[in-house]
């Protein structure tokens, strides 16, 4: 797994943003095949930042009902990357505004 293909997308949920304001964390949905190490480089190589802690979190996708007909969300995994005081990303800086 490259770098570019371990990270999907940055989480702008409302909580997530909180999160960065006060305690500078990143939420990240990532690989579902990704460990912490591999995050953590790909944090750091793409963005140019220190990581100081990673949580991961595996959600599995909900089940819905249409009449008879079931169908199901994907599951994904999130990451919740802690940063080293004074960094920052830019570009979800930028993408939240």
């Amino acid at each position: 797994m490259t770098t570019y293909t371990t990270l999907k997308k940055p989480l702008l949920t409302e909580k997530s943003l909180i999160e960065r304001d006060t305690h500078n964390r990143y939420g990240f949905i990532v690989a579902a095949n990704a460990s912490k190490g591999e995050i953590k480089t790909a944090v750091e190589t793409i963005f140019n930042v220190t990581v100081t802690k990673i949580n991961t979190i595996s959600v599995t996708g909900k089940t819905h009902r249409m009449g008879r007909f079931e169908g199901k969300r994907p599951d994904y995994k999130k990451a919740f990357v802690t940063l080293k005081e004074g960094d920052k990303i830019e570009m979800v800086e930028a993408a939240s505004k």
